[in-house]
């Protein structure tokens, strides 16, 4: 046998070999939800409200206490989820309009990448917010580069959020249900001759807006930015949890006899909240509390449709939310006046948009039977070390230049360690840094709340807390510890000079 046919013949058992390494592998599914904050369920202390499907996950598996998004708001936070490196290192990975080009470099090193090239199908479902295509990108036609080239196998999305323009789903490389004879055109500038807009005729609207969101008109409900035509195309908000959810089962379904990767990226809760008509006074807070309970039955969907499969005990799940809570983010949908003593953030001070905690440490849990040791954790950990965790998950080496803030914590994520990653850098308007008990906040001028009410963080001066008696970050003590403040901040401009924070 010479060498060209022994290198045929050893092929397919090549294959076998690496079919067989993969089966061994445990599925995964990241379920992402959208500013839900610590103390918006049950697990984690909400009363008003009732979260039991990620109850039953927190129960079987470990609910984290100082889990963070890298970011306090959301396209930051998905940018670090999927590269491994804080999005606060590249400029223009700030919250994306709906009509951005991808911001994900097509080829680089990913979490689905990784995860692909170690033998597991890959999709992704729901939100993206990352952007799509290059300028000028045009929405009838084949839309890249997008999800696929970032290591996704599969692609079922909206292209940034719930309130911006355009409207529609993206299937693998084109929008849903559009008729050509309809194109959609999309302008974030100025509105098309003829179109309503929220601003004009408020009389046409069943959601009145609270602070901007008041230009193109899609379902009753006024948006950020402009669009004309792609009328068949348009979802319907009331039904897009039945059908992002729905899309995400199927995957697990289609994908059940190889190892699977699914991220799912919720709508709820964020803005517009107008959740399907079964679970509208479902908790007596109002279209914010409806959401949740959305959320929750989107989660039981995705742990029954496991449960049906019979894959719960070979599957990885892990919730999380992509920065901390907002209560009037842009529409009078009574999120304020029925707040009532709830707190979204828990005993924490801040939310979205904000350098306090209340802004990144989110809601962390992960469930895998006989894979982790169900309990509580306080380890620190953050999400932008999923990448670097789950690659050693898969049993995969990460090149040297690879997801540079990204750390393996791999048997902290199982319950089998409390040692979490040695620092915790946080990003909203200011950078803060957290090392054992101890948090700074970065000097940064600018107002004290936005307009959603929420404290940003800013302060002329920095501000030194201390996590261990003061977790809701009431006292500054950076005037009776000078030499920490200097201490910490100097460790954190070096971070940010070095470009990596993760060991070489």
């Amino acid at each position: 046998m010479n060498r060209r046919q022994f290198l045929c013949a050893s092929l397919p058992l090549l294959a076998q070999s690496r079919a067989a390494a993969a089966a061994r592998l445990p599925n995964i599914v990241y379920m992402y939800a959208d500013d839900l904050g610590y103390g918006d369920v049950s697990c984690y202390g909400a009363t008003r409200v009732q979260t039991p499907n990620l109850d039953r996950a927190a129960a079987a598996g470990v609910r984290f206490t100082h889990a963070h998004s890298s970011s306090a708001t959301c396209t930051p936070s998905r940018y670090s989820l999927l590269t491994g490196e804080y999005a606060w290192r590249h400029q223009g990975t700030g919250v994306l309009p709906g009509d951005a080009s991808l911001i994900v470099q097509p080829g680089r090193y990913t979490l689905p990448a990784m995860l692909k090239e170690a033998g597991y199908r890959t999709g992704v479902v729901g939100k993206w917010h990352l952007g799509l295509g290059a300028r000028n990108l045009d929405w009838n036609g084949e839309i890249a580069p997008g999800p696929l080239d970032v290591g996704f196998d599969y692609s079922f999305i909206f292209p940034a959020t719930g309130d911006r323009v355009p409207c529609v789903f993206v299937e693998n490389r084109r929008v849903v249900n559009l008729d050509p004879n309809d194109p959609i055109r999309v302008d974030y500038d100025h509105p098309f001759p003829g179109e309503p807009t929220g601003a004009a005729n408020p009389e046409l609207l069943k959601l009145q807006p609270s602070h901007g969101h008041d230009n193109s008109i899609v379902n009753g409900i006024s948006r950020i930015g402009y669009m004309t035509g792609g009328k068949a195309a348009r979802w319907v908000d009331e039904d897009m949890a039945d059908t992002i959810t729905g899309k995400a089962v199927s995957f697990l379904e289609q994908n059940r006899a190889r190892p699977f990767f699914l991220y799912f990226a919720t709508h709820d809760i964020h803005v517009p909240r107008v959740p399907h008509a079964r679970f509208v006074g479902k908790t007596g807070m109002g279209p914010r509390g409806d959401a949740i309970a959305e959320l929750d039955w989107s989660i039981g969907r995705i742990l029954d449709t496991l449960d049906r499969l019979k894959l719960t005990r070979g599957t990885l799940f892990v919730f999380s939310s992509d920065n901390g809570p907002v209560v009037d983010d842009g529409y009078r949908d009574q999120a304020v006046e029925k707040l009532g003593d709830h707190k979204p953030a828990g005993p924490l001070r801040g939310g979205k948009y904000s350098a306090y905690d209340g802004g990144t440490r989110v809601p962390f849990v992960v469930r895998w039977p006989g894979g982790v040791k169900p309990g509580v954790s306080a380890a620190p950990l953050s999400q932008v070390d999923l990448l670097a965790s789950f690659a050693a998950l898969a049993g995969r080496k990460l090149p040297e230049d690879a997801a540079p803030d990204s750390f393996n914590l791999l048997p902290a994520l199982l319950g089998k360690s409390s040692q979490g990653r040695p620092h915790i850098v946080e990003h909203a308007t200011a950078l803060s840094l957290i090392v054992d008990d101890w948090k700074v906040i970065q000097a940064h001028n600018g107002p004290k709340r936005n307009q959603t009410g929420n404290e940003i963080g800013n302060d002329p001066q920095p501000q030194l807390f201390n996590l261990a008696n003061d977790l809701a970050e009431q006292n500054n003590v950076a005037a009776q510890y000078p030499a920490k403040v200097k201490e910490m901040l100097a460790m954190l401009a070096q971070i940010q000079q070095d470009g990596r924070s993760r060991p070489r």
